[in-house]
Protein backbone atom coordinates (compact mmCIF):
# COMPACT_ATOMS: atom_id res chain seq x y z
CA UNK A 1 0.00 0.00 0.00
CA UNK A 2 2.75 2.29 0.89
CA UNK A 3 4.33 1.75 -2.80
CA UNK A 4 1.15 2.80 -4.27
CA UNK A 5 1.06 5.86 -2.53
CA UNK A 6 4.26 6.88 -3.56
CA UNK A 7 3.87 6.36 -6.79
CA UNK A 8 0.80 7.93 -7.03
CA UNK A 9 2.42 10.90 -5.10
CA UNK A 10 5.32 10.51 -7.75
CA UNK A 11 2.89 10.46 -10.99
CA UNK A 12 1.07 13.69 -9.43
CA UNK A 13 3.90 15.73 -9.53
CA UNK A 14 5.71 14.58 -12.50
CA UNK A 15 5.48 16.00 -16.16
CA UNK A 16 5.34 12.83 -17.82
CA UNK A 17 2.46 11.89 -20.16
CA UNK A 18 -0.36 9.58 -18.71
CA UNK A 19 -0.06 7.85 -22.26
CA UNK A 20 3.53 6.29 -22.26
CA UNK A 21 4.01 4.45 -25.72
CA UNK A 22 6.57 1.38 -25.87
CA UNK A 23 8.22 1.37 -29.07
CA UNK A 24 7.13 -1.30 -30.69
CA UNK A 25 3.08 -0.07 -29.77
CA UNK A 26 5.29 2.97 -31.90
CA UNK A 27 6.01 1.07 -34.28
CA UNK A 28 2.96 -0.81 -34.99
CA UNK A 29 0.38 2.66 -34.71
CA UNK A 30 2.71 4.37 -37.55
CA UNK A 31 2.43 1.25 -39.58
CA UNK A 32 -1.66 0.65 -39.43
CA UNK A 33 -1.21 4.99 -40.38
CA UNK A 34 0.96 4.39 -43.04
CA UNK A 35 -1.06 1.25 -44.55
CA UNK A 36 -4.02 2.71 -44.39
CA UNK A 37 -3.06 6.46 -45.63
CA UNK A 38 -0.86 4.76 -48.52
CA UNK A 39 -3.11 1.51 -49.62
CA UNK A 40 -1.82 1.50 -52.90
CA UNK A 41 0.69 3.66 -55.05
CA UNK A 42 2.56 3.53 -57.99
CA UNK A 43 6.34 4.08 -58.10
CA UNK A 44 9.09 3.92 -60.68
CA UNK A 45 13.23 3.42 -59.67
CA UNK A 46 16.12 1.67 -60.00
CA UNK A 47 16.27 -1.86 -58.38
CA UNK A 48 19.59 -2.26 -56.16
CA UNK A 49 20.68 -4.78 -53.36
CA UNK A 50 18.07 -7.23 -54.62
CA UNK A 51 17.79 -10.58 -52.50
CA UNK A 52 16.14 -14.21 -53.29
CA UNK A 53 16.04 -16.49 -50.25
CA UNK A 54 15.11 -19.20 -49.51
CA UNK A 55 11.77 -18.56 -48.46
CA UNK A 56 10.92 -17.26 -51.69
CA UNK A 57 10.45 -13.83 -50.58
CA UNK A 58 12.05 -10.74 -52.75
CA UNK A 59 13.71 -7.78 -50.87
CA UNK A 60 15.61 -5.06 -52.70
CA UNK A 61 16.22 -1.54 -51.96
CA UNK A 62 14.31 1.13 -55.22
CA UNK A 63 16.33 4.20 -56.07
CA UNK A 64 16.74 7.07 -57.63
CA UNK A 65 19.44 9.63 -57.92
CA UNK A 66 18.38 11.44 -54.66
CA UNK A 67 17.05 8.80 -52.61
CA UNK A 68 16.19 5.04 -51.81
CA UNK A 69 13.79 3.01 -50.14
CA UNK A 70 13.59 -0.67 -48.83
CA UNK A 71 11.20 -2.79 -50.65
CA UNK A 72 9.53 -6.00 -50.00
CA UNK A 73 7.56 -8.50 -52.20
CA UNK A 74 6.08 -11.89 -50.96
CA UNK A 75 6.47 -15.12 -52.35
CA UNK A 76 2.64 -15.40 -53.24
CA UNK A 77 2.63 -11.93 -55.42
CA UNK A 78 6.38 -12.24 -57.09
CA UNK A 79 5.32 -15.48 -58.05
CA UNK A 80 2.55 -14.51 -60.67
CA UNK A 81 4.90 -11.38 -61.55
CA UNK A 82 6.31 -12.44 -65.25
CA UNK A 83 9.70 -10.05 -64.58
CA UNK A 84 12.33 -11.36 -63.05
CA UNK A 85 13.99 -8.11 -61.20
CA UNK A 86 18.32 -7.69 -61.64
CA UNK A 87 20.43 -4.78 -60.21
CA UNK A 88 20.36 -1.92 -62.14
CA UNK A 89 16.69 -1.81 -63.64
CA UNK A 90 14.38 0.61 -64.07
CA UNK A 91 10.78 -0.99 -62.85
CA UNK A 92 7.29 0.30 -62.57
CA UNK A 93 5.36 -0.90 -58.99
CA UNK A 94 2.15 -1.29 -57.86
CA UNK A 95 2.74 -0.80 -53.69
CA UNK A 96 1.27 -0.29 -50.55
CA UNK A 97 3.75 1.53 -47.75
CA UNK A 98 4.27 -0.45 -44.56
CA UNK A 99 6.65 -0.54 -41.57
CA UNK A 100 8.44 -3.70 -40.50
CA UNK A 101 8.29 -3.34 -36.89
CA UNK A 102 11.00 -5.06 -35.17
CA UNK A 103 13.52 -2.30 -37.00
CA UNK A 104 11.25 0.53 -37.32
CA UNK A 105 12.30 0.80 -40.95
CA UNK A 106 9.58 1.73 -43.24
CA UNK A 107 9.28 -0.27 -46.43
CA UNK A 108 7.48 -0.58 -49.76
CA UNK A 109 5.26 -3.76 -49.83
CA UNK A 110 5.06 -4.78 -53.79
CA UNK A 111 1.93 -5.96 -55.21
CA UNK A 112 2.58 -5.62 -58.87
CA UNK A 113 6.17 -4.81 -60.81
CA UNK A 114 7.28 -4.54 -64.70
CA UNK A 115 9.80 -2.86 -66.47
CA UNK A 116 10.32 1.09 -66.41
CA UNK A 117 10.12 1.54 -69.96
CA UNK A 118 6.53 3.38 -70.35
CA UNK A 119 6.66 4.61 -66.70
CA UNK A 120 9.76 6.44 -67.56
CA UNK A 121 8.24 8.24 -70.62
CA UNK A 122 5.43 8.40 -68.66
CA UNK A 123 7.60 10.26 -66.22
CA UNK A 124 9.25 12.39 -69.29
CA UNK A 125 5.60 13.49 -70.22
CA UNK A 126 4.46 14.81 -66.91
CA UNK A 127 7.49 16.58 -66.20
CA UNK A 128 7.03 18.25 -69.83
CA UNK A 129 3.51 18.55 -69.49
CA UNK A 130 3.64 20.90 -66.00
CA UNK A 131 6.30 23.22 -67.74
CA UNK A 132 4.63 23.96 -70.95
CA UNK A 133 1.36 24.29 -68.87
CA UNK A 134 3.31 26.80 -66.22
CA UNK A 135 4.46 28.59 -68.89
CA UNK A 136 0.81 29.53 -70.59
CA UNK A 137 1.48 27.83 -73.86
CA UNK A 138 -2.56 24.76 -73.00
CA UNK A 139 -4.21 28.38 -72.25
CA UNK A 140 -7.55 28.79 -73.61
CA UNK A 141 -6.84 32.64 -74.10
CA UNK A 142 -3.91 31.37 -77.19
CA UNK A 143 -6.23 28.62 -78.66
CA UNK A 144 -7.22 30.16 -82.27
CA UNK A 145 -10.87 29.89 -83.77
CA UNK A 146 -11.67 27.70 -86.42
CA UNK A 147 -12.47 29.73 -89.66
CA UNK A 148 -16.22 29.87 -89.94
CA UNK A 149 -15.81 28.62 -93.79
CA UNK A 150 -13.12 26.20 -94.81
CA UNK A 151 -12.44 25.47 -98.54
CA UNK A 152 -8.94 24.21 -98.44
CA UNK A 153 -7.11 21.73 -95.75
CA UNK A 154 -3.59 20.94 -95.06
CA UNK A 155 -2.95 17.51 -93.69
CA UNK A 156 0.86 16.86 -91.92
CA UNK A 157 0.76 12.87 -91.72
CA UNK A 158 2.33 10.02 -93.35
CA UNK A 159 1.15 9.41 -96.55
CA UNK A 160 0.71 6.26 -96.71
CA UNK A 161 -0.59 5.56 -93.26
CA UNK A 162 -4.13 4.72 -92.14
CA UNK A 163 -4.70 8.16 -90.76
CA UNK A 164 -4.29 9.85 -94.02
CA UNK A 165 -6.54 6.98 -95.25
CA UNK A 166 -9.24 8.16 -92.91
CA UNK A 167 -9.23 11.69 -93.41
CA UNK A 168 -9.75 11.48 -97.26
CA UNK A 169 -12.48 9.00 -96.70
CA UNK A 170 -14.61 10.86 -94.29
CA UNK A 171 -13.64 14.32 -96.44
CA UNK A 172 -15.15 12.41 -99.49
CA UNK A 173 -18.50 11.61 -97.66
CA UNK A 174 -19.20 14.84 -95.35
CA UNK A 175 -17.58 17.21 -97.91
CA UNK A 176 -15.76 16.28 -101.14
CA UNK A 177 -16.18 19.99 -102.46
CA UNK A 178 -13.05 20.68 -100.03
CA UNK A 179 -9.58 20.78 -101.16
CA UNK A 180 -6.35 19.07 -99.49
CA UNK A 181 -3.08 19.46 -99.42
CA UNK A 182 -0.74 16.96 -98.18
CA UNK A 183 2.56 17.23 -96.31
CA UNK A 184 4.12 13.76 -96.21
CA UNK A 185 6.04 13.76 -93.24
CA UNK A 186 7.24 10.77 -90.93
CA UNK A 187 4.87 10.27 -87.84
CA UNK A 188 7.25 7.85 -85.59
CA UNK A 189 10.99 7.78 -84.82
CA UNK A 190 13.85 9.43 -83.03
CA UNK A 191 13.82 12.27 -85.83
CA UNK A 192 10.33 12.43 -87.01
CA UNK A 193 9.72 15.48 -84.95
CA UNK A 194 11.99 17.44 -86.70
CA UNK A 195 10.20 16.59 -90.18
CA UNK A 196 6.55 17.43 -88.49
CA UNK A 197 8.25 21.01 -87.57
CA UNK A 198 9.95 21.23 -91.14
CA UNK A 199 6.63 21.10 -92.70
CA UNK A 200 4.31 22.77 -90.22
CA UNK A 201 6.57 25.75 -90.94
CA UNK A 202 6.28 25.19 -94.46
CA UNK A 203 2.65 25.33 -94.16
CA UNK A 204 2.32 28.14 -92.78
CA UNK A 205 5.48 30.12 -95.11
CA UNK A 206 2.93 29.01 -98.46
CA UNK A 207 -0.10 29.94 -96.11
CA UNK A 208 -2.01 28.16 -99.23
CA UNK A 209 -4.88 26.17 -96.40
CA UNK A 210 -7.55 27.77 -94.19
CA UNK A 211 -6.47 24.85 -91.44
CA UNK A 212 -3.75 22.36 -90.87
CA UNK A 213 -4.74 19.23 -89.08
CA UNK A 214 -1.52 17.27 -87.82
CA UNK A 215 -1.58 13.62 -86.63
CA UNK A 216 -1.54 9.74 -86.66
CA UNK A 217 -3.21 6.70 -85.82
CA UNK A 218 -2.75 5.10 -82.49
CA UNK A 219 -0.14 3.05 -80.88
CA UNK A 220 2.02 3.11 -77.77
CA UNK A 221 3.32 5.43 -75.89
CA UNK A 222 6.87 5.24 -77.80
CA UNK A 223 5.21 5.24 -80.93
CA UNK A 224 3.47 8.52 -79.97
CA UNK A 225 6.53 9.89 -78.91
CA UNK A 226 7.07 12.32 -81.67
CA UNK A 227 4.16 14.34 -80.94
CA UNK A 228 5.45 14.64 -76.77
CA UNK A 229 8.35 16.51 -77.92
CA UNK A 230 9.23 19.78 -76.85
CA UNK A 231 9.94 21.54 -80.11
CA UNK A 232 7.16 20.14 -81.54
CA UNK A 233 5.08 21.64 -79.19
CA UNK A 234 6.64 24.98 -79.86
CA UNK A 235 6.05 24.80 -83.31
CA UNK A 236 2.38 23.96 -83.08
CA UNK A 237 1.86 26.61 -80.89
CA UNK A 238 3.31 29.47 -82.65
CA UNK A 239 1.61 28.20 -85.68
CA UNK A 240 0.07 31.15 -87.56
CA UNK A 241 -2.47 29.05 -88.85
CA UNK A 242 -5.11 26.95 -86.73
CA UNK A 243 -4.00 23.81 -85.82
CA UNK A 244 -5.94 20.49 -84.98
CA UNK A 245 -4.12 18.10 -83.21
CA UNK A 246 -5.40 14.35 -84.29
CA UNK A 247 -3.08 11.72 -82.45
CA UNK A 248 -3.99 8.16 -82.27
CA UNK A 249 -6.81 7.12 -80.62
CA UNK A 250 -9.64 8.45 -78.59
CA UNK A 251 -7.83 7.80 -75.00
CA UNK A 252 -3.91 8.88 -76.25
CA UNK A 253 -3.19 12.17 -75.52
CA UNK A 254 0.17 13.80 -76.57
CA UNK A 255 1.66 17.63 -75.57
CA UNK A 256 1.22 18.53 -79.03
CA UNK A 257 -3.07 18.19 -78.03
CA UNK A 258 -2.74 20.38 -75.52
CA UNK A 259 -0.62 23.30 -77.52
CA UNK A 260 -2.81 22.84 -80.56
CA UNK A 261 -5.66 25.12 -81.09
CA UNK A 262 -8.30 22.28 -81.04
CA UNK A 263 -8.07 18.42 -80.32
CA UNK A 264 -9.26 15.63 -82.25
CA UNK A 265 -9.91 12.27 -81.12
CA UNK A 266 -8.84 10.54 -83.87
CA UNK A 267 -7.71 11.45 -87.35
CA UNK A 268 -11.49 10.98 -88.55
CA UNK A 269 -12.60 12.99 -86.26
CA UNK A 270 -10.83 15.92 -87.19
CA UNK A 271 -12.06 15.42 -90.45
CA UNK A 272 -15.17 15.86 -89.31
CA UNK A 273 -14.49 19.00 -87.45
CA UNK A 274 -13.02 20.91 -90.64
CA UNK A 275 -16.09 19.79 -92.61
CA UNK A 276 -19.84 20.75 -93.01
CA UNK A 277 -21.82 18.50 -90.69
CA UNK A 278 -26.01 19.00 -91.77
CA UNK A 279 -26.36 16.72 -88.65
CA UNK A 280 -24.97 19.57 -85.76
CA UNK A 281 -27.58 18.23 -83.61
CA UNK A 282 -26.45 14.73 -83.58
CA UNK A 283 -23.02 15.87 -82.99
CA UNK A 284 -23.68 17.37 -80.10
CA UNK A 285 -25.75 14.67 -78.70
CA UNK A 286 -22.82 12.61 -79.19
CA UNK A 287 -20.51 14.67 -77.88
CA UNK A 288 -22.64 14.82 -74.72
CA UNK A 289 -23.11 11.23 -74.69
CA UNK A 290 -19.39 11.11 -74.97
CA UNK A 291 -18.96 13.37 -71.58
CA UNK A 292 -21.89 11.42 -69.93
CA UNK A 293 -20.18 8.09 -70.81
CA UNK A 294 -16.95 10.02 -69.78
CA UNK A 295 -18.31 10.98 -66.48
CA UNK A 296 -20.37 7.68 -65.97
CA UNK A 297 -16.72 6.04 -66.41
CA UNK A 298 -15.15 8.21 -64.30
CA UNK A 299 -17.72 7.42 -61.72
CA UNK A 300 -17.12 3.94 -62.03
CA UNK A 301 -13.88 3.90 -61.64
CA UNK A 302 -14.14 6.23 -58.29
CA UNK A 303 -16.09 3.86 -56.81
CA UNK A 304 -13.47 1.08 -57.82
CA UNK A 305 -10.92 3.15 -56.15
CA UNK A 306 -13.17 3.26 -53.21
CA UNK A 307 -14.07 -0.09 -53.07
CA UNK A 308 -10.24 -1.38 -53.62
CA UNK A 309 -9.12 0.97 -50.40
CA UNK A 310 -11.59 -0.88 -48.45
CA UNK A 311 -10.61 -3.85 -49.93
CA UNK A 312 -6.83 -3.14 -48.94
CA UNK A 313 -7.55 -1.89 -45.20
CA UNK A 314 -9.93 -5.13 -45.11
CA UNK A 315 -7.00 -7.47 -46.07
CA UNK A 316 -4.13 -5.09 -44.14
CA UNK A 317 -5.91 -6.76 -40.75
CA UNK A 318 -5.24 -10.28 -42.05
CA UNK A 319 -3.30 -12.65 -40.18
CA UNK A 320 -1.23 -13.23 -43.12
CA UNK A 321 0.53 -9.64 -43.14
CA UNK A 322 2.10 -10.79 -39.66
CA UNK A 323 3.05 -13.41 -41.02
CA UNK A 324 4.58 -12.07 -43.57
CA UNK A 325 6.58 -9.92 -40.95
CA UNK A 326 7.60 -12.93 -39.18
CA UNK A 327 8.66 -14.22 -42.29
CA UNK A 328 10.75 -11.32 -43.34
CA UNK A 329 12.33 -11.44 -39.72
CA UNK A 330 13.16 -14.99 -40.17
CA UNK A 331 14.48 -14.39 -43.66
CA UNK A 332 17.10 -11.34 -42.10
CA UNK A 333 18.15 -14.00 -39.22
CA UNK A 334 18.59 -16.55 -41.32
CA UNK A 335 20.88 -14.55 -43.75
CA UNK A 336 22.42 -12.71 -40.79
CA UNK A 337 23.29 -16.75 -39.34
CA UNK A 338 24.82 -17.31 -42.68
CA UNK A 339 26.90 -14.69 -42.90
CA UNK A 340 27.96 -15.49 -39.16
CA UNK A 341 28.63 -18.86 -40.23
CA UNK A 342 30.62 -17.96 -43.02
CA UNK A 343 32.96 -15.57 -41.35
CA UNK A 344 33.21 -18.29 -38.71
CA UNK A 345 34.14 -20.72 -40.75
CA UNK A 346 36.83 -18.23 -42.69
CA UNK A 347 38.52 -17.67 -39.15
CA UNK A 348 39.06 -21.28 -38.65
CA UNK A 349 40.37 -22.14 -42.10
CA UNK A 350 42.80 -19.39 -41.21
CA UNK A 351 43.45 -20.64 -37.83
CA UNK A 352 44.01 -23.90 -39.60
CA UNK A 353 46.14 -22.60 -41.82
CA UNK A 354 48.31 -21.22 -39.50
CA UNK A 355 48.82 -24.03 -37.17
CA UNK A 356 49.87 -26.39 -39.86
CA UNK A 357 52.31 -23.96 -40.58
CA UNK A 358 53.73 -23.96 -37.40
CA UNK A 359 52.69 -27.64 -36.74
CA UNK A 360 54.98 -28.48 -40.56
CA UNK A 361 57.68 -26.44 -39.02
CA UNK A 362 57.66 -27.88 -35.39
CA UNK A 363 57.48 -31.45 -37.10
CA UNK A 364 60.41 -34.08 -35.59
CA UNK A 365 61.06 -35.17 -39.39
CA UNK A 366 62.76 -31.33 -39.96
CA UNK A 367 64.86 -31.89 -36.52
CA UNK A 368 65.95 -35.71 -38.02
CA UNK A 369 66.48 -34.10 -41.28
CA UNK A 370 68.86 -31.35 -39.34
CA UNK A 371 70.70 -34.17 -37.14
CA UNK A 372 70.87 -36.62 -39.94
CA UNK A 373 72.98 -33.21 -41.70
CA UNK A 374 75.01 -32.98 -38.27
CA UNK A 375 75.60 -36.52 -38.18
CA UNK A 376 76.83 -36.72 -41.72
CA UNK A 377 78.96 -33.54 -40.75
CA UNK A 378 80.29 -35.45 -37.78
CA UNK A 379 80.77 -38.47 -39.33
CA UNK A 380 83.18 -36.55 -41.67
CA UNK A 381 84.93 -34.85 -39.19
CA UNK A 382 85.27 -38.13 -37.03
CA UNK A 383 86.38 -39.85 -40.67
CA UNK A 384 89.22 -37.10 -41.03
CA UNK A 385 90.28 -37.08 -37.49
CA UNK A 386 90.88 -40.91 -37.36
CA UNK A 387 92.74 -40.64 -41.18
CA UNK A 388 94.65 -37.91 -40.06
CA UNK A 389 95.50 -39.90 -36.41
CA UNK A 390 96.37 -42.99 -38.30
CA UNK A 391 98.95 -40.86 -40.46
CA UNK A 392 100.21 -39.22 -37.61
CA UNK A 393 100.46 -42.90 -35.58
CA UNK A 394 101.69 -44.15 -38.57
CA UNK A 395 104.48 -41.20 -38.71
CA UNK A 396 105.38 -41.85 -35.01
CA UNK A 397 105.27 -46.14 -35.25
CA UNK A 398 107.56 -45.28 -38.37
CA UNK A 399 109.55 -43.08 -36.46
CA UNK A 400 109.56 -45.03 -33.55
CA UNK A 401 110.57 -48.58 -35.14
CA UNK A 402 113.53 -46.66 -37.05
CA UNK A 403 114.55 -45.35 -33.45
CA UNK A 404 114.35 -48.96 -32.12
CA UNK A 405 115.84 -50.79 -35.63
CA UNK A 406 118.80 -48.56 -34.94
CA UNK A 407 119.75 -50.07 -31.46
CA UNK A 408 118.43 -53.34 -32.13
CA UNK A 409 121.01 -56.22 -31.78
CA UNK A 410 119.95 -57.33 -35.69
CA UNK A 411 121.21 -54.13 -36.95
CA UNK A 412 124.60 -54.58 -35.35
CA UNK A 413 125.21 -57.78 -36.12
CA UNK A 414 124.04 -56.65 -40.10
CA UNK A 415 127.01 -54.18 -39.41
CA UNK A 416 130.00 -57.37 -39.06
CA UNK A 417 129.34 -57.82 -35.22
CA UNK A 418 128.48 -60.72 -33.80
CA UNK A 419 127.22 -61.74 -30.02
CA UNK A 420 128.35 -64.74 -28.01
CA UNK A 421 126.63 -66.61 -25.38
CA UNK A 422 126.96 -69.18 -23.05
CA UNK A 423 123.70 -70.78 -21.46
CA UNK A 424 122.21 -68.01 -23.25
CA UNK A 425 124.00 -65.30 -21.33
CA UNK A 426 125.99 -62.50 -23.07
CA UNK A 427 129.35 -63.11 -22.93
CA UNK A 428 130.42 -59.50 -21.86
CA UNK A 429 133.81 -60.25 -20.42
CA UNK A 430 136.41 -62.86 -20.74
CA UNK A 431 136.09 -63.38 -16.62
CA UNK A 432 132.81 -65.05 -17.87
CA UNK A 433 134.54 -67.47 -19.39
CA UNK A 434 136.56 -70.68 -18.50
CA UNK A 435 138.27 -73.30 -20.87
CA UNK A 436 136.46 -76.13 -22.08
CA UNK A 437 133.49 -74.01 -21.87
CA UNK A 438 130.34 -74.62 -24.92
CA UNK A 439 129.89 -70.70 -26.38
CA UNK A 440 127.15 -69.80 -29.10
CA UNK A 441 127.69 -67.12 -31.23
CA UNK A 442 125.15 -65.70 -33.32
CA UNK A 443 125.75 -63.90 -36.77
CA UNK A 444 123.66 -62.24 -38.52
CA UNK A 445 122.93 -64.96 -40.83
CA UNK A 446 123.24 -68.00 -38.97
CA UNK A 447 125.07 -69.15 -35.31
CA UNK A 448 128.41 -71.19 -34.83
CA UNK A 449 128.54 -73.40 -31.98
CA UNK A 450 132.17 -73.42 -30.41
CA UNK A 451 134.29 -74.67 -27.32
CA UNK A 452 136.91 -72.67 -25.32
CA UNK A 453 140.08 -73.53 -26.05
CA UNK A 454 142.32 -70.83 -24.49
CA UNK A 455 142.05 -67.72 -23.08
CA UNK A 456 143.84 -65.08 -23.38
CA UNK A 457 143.39 -61.06 -21.53
CA UNK A 458 144.34 -58.17 -23.63
CA UNK A 459 148.00 -56.59 -22.10
CA UNK A 460 147.88 -53.52 -20.05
Amino acid sequence: MALGETKLSYQSRSTIPQHVYTVSRLNKEIRAILEQGFAQIQLTGEISNFVAPASGHWYFSLKDEKAQVKAAMWRGNNRQCSYRPVNGAQVTLRARISVYEPRGDYQVIVEHMEAAGEGLLKQQYDALKLKLAAEGLFGSVHKKPLPAKINKIGVITSATGAAIKDILSVLQRRAPQLEVVIYPSQVQGKDAHYQLIEKLQLANQRNEVDVIIIGRGGGSLEDLWCFNEELLARAVFASTLPVISAVGHEIDTTISDYTADLRAATPSAAAELVSPDQEVLLAEVQSYKNQLSKAANNHIAHAKQHVQVLSQRLRLQHPKNQLMQQSQRVDELSMRLQRAFNQRQHTLINRMSLLKQRLEHQHPKAHINIAKQRLSQLQQQLHRLQQRKQTEQQSQLALLAARLDSVSPLSVLARGYSITKTNKTVIKSIAQLQNGQALTTQFNDGMVHSQITKITANSK
